[in-house]
């Protein structure tokens, strides 16, 4: 099995959780490379349903090392929450876990600052509120970013929260609400806890690599969040993108043997940006109670339309995609007709690529294909030749004109709700 990227093609909430499930019981290790606890992967096995935030998707597997790489933003708070949740299920997280030196920390003022970020800018960017940006911001400064490292040097971590509690303070009257003292007591205990985790990075994933160990890069969020190639400025905080492999886990662009882009049938974004395809509120509703469309994160609904293959081609060029996982088939099984986006009209024209300008995507209005639906129902398919014909020509055409195969087809949330079209992923 080669190391693959797993990475969102949309904006976000494509179910990559389920598919690094899937594929991490064949690998040795599971790296988590951007975001924070902003993401919310969700896994069910059986009955039981799992939603990490994290902790790599890969953790319910015990033989798997999960990596928590320095381009993750780290809340100690969820860390620990999510960890003691995973035991109390039975799962174990122990030397299964690892979590980069270098990573940086949120504390409890910078989700007061993106507060007063949406407060103060007069624009709602749709954020989780779990400080995510204020973090990134911090960490490009240089003067106020905390890294794991400098929480275990207690003495560097206590000057560096003197000094931002006092500078934040011009800024963000709020911050003189935080107790000071409590903050460090609570901190000091987290550091005896997280050591055991800590890793150098770089060295490990080369130890990693040197050995062959086979590896799955895992992304949060989705290509059209990146903080550069995405819907600026509705986008999140971090580079979504398959680039932040090697930044953000200190490996090399040789250490990826395949990107693989996961993609829901249809799409779906949260919050506020513009956004084509939108359904008609009708045709929304539907598809947004069929699938269970709310954010696991925040539990905001989200906004559903028709799959955008103008998009998703931008998607997959930026990203080198290998292959397709189609997610969430199952959700369209009804439908006696599929629209699906196969370009942009502008000004009575069609544009040749994705547009940079929001007012000029806002302004677009897309160019639909109407396909016949397959009216078949697919949650109990578990053979590729049962796949219905229509469905099989819904595949080929998106496959097609994005000239990248797909790869893997998802009928469901549970494991055994996956096809696997080409073995070269498993």
């Amino acid at each position: 099995m080669p190391n693959i990227a797993i990475l969102g093609t949309q904006w976000g909430d494509e179910s990559k959780g389920k598919m690094t499930d899937f594929l991490a019981e064949k690998v040795d290790v599971v790296a988590r490379y951007q975001g924070g606890d902003n993401a919310g992967h969700t896994i069910v096995v059986g009955q039981e349903k799992f939603i990490l935030h994290l902790i790599p998707s890969g953790i319910l597997y015990p033989n798997t090392i999960n990596v928590i790489g320095n381009g993750v933003v780290v809340n100690l708070e969820t860390l620990f929450t999510e960890i003691n949740h995973l035991r109390e299920r039975g799962v174990e997280v122990g030397e299964n876990l690892k979590i980069s030196s270098r990573a940086h920390l949120i504390l409890p003022y910078h989700k007061l600052m993106e507060s007063w970020n949406d407060l103060g800018s007069g624009v709602n960017l749709g954020t989780t509120a779990r400080g995510i940006g204020p973090t990134y911001s911090d960490k490009m400064n240089r003067y106020s970013g905390v890294r794991v490292s400098d929480l275990l040097e207690f003495d560097l971590f206590r000057k560096k929260i003197d000094f931002n509690l006092k500078t934040k303070d011009y800024a963000l009257s709020q911050v003189s609400q935080i107790d000071k003292n409590a903050l460090l007591e609570q901190y000091h205990g987290y550091s005896k806890l997280l050591e055991p985790h800590v890793i150098e990075t770089p060295d490990f994933m080369h130890r990693a690599l040197k050995a062959e160990k086979q590896i799955l890069f895992e992304g949060a969020q989705g290509a059209m969040l990146d903080i550069d190639f995405g819907t600026y400025p509705y986008v999140t905080s971090s580079n979504t993108t398959v680039g932040a492999i090697c930044t953000g886990l200190g490996v090399g662009v040789k250490a990826i043997d395949e990107v693989l882009g996961v993609t829901k049938a249809y799409v779906t974004r949260v919050g506020a940006g513009p956004f084509p395809t939108e359904m008609p509120t009708e045709i929304d509703e539907e598809i947004r109670d069929i699938g269970k469309e709310y954010g696991a994160t925040t539990g905001r609904p989200r906004r559903c339309g028709w799959l955008d293959l103008v998009a998703l081609r931008y998607s997959a060029r930026i990203n080198g995609l290998t292959g397709i996982v189609l997610s969430k088939v199952d959700v369209l099984d009804h439908l006696d007709e599929i629209k699906i986006c196969t370009g942009y009209q502008y000004n009575g024209k069609e544009l040749e690529g994705f547009p940079t300008s929001l007012s000029t995507l806002e302004a677009c209005s897309p160019i639909y294909e109407t396909l016949p639906g397959w009216k078949t129902p697919t949650t109990e398919i578990r053979q590729v030749k049962d796949l219905p014909e229509d469905l099989n020509d819904y595949c080929d055409f998106i496959a097609q004109y994005l000239e990248v195969p797909i790869s893997i087809v998802s009928v469901g949330p549970e494991r055994d709700q996956t096809l696997v079209l080409d073995e070269t992923f498993i």
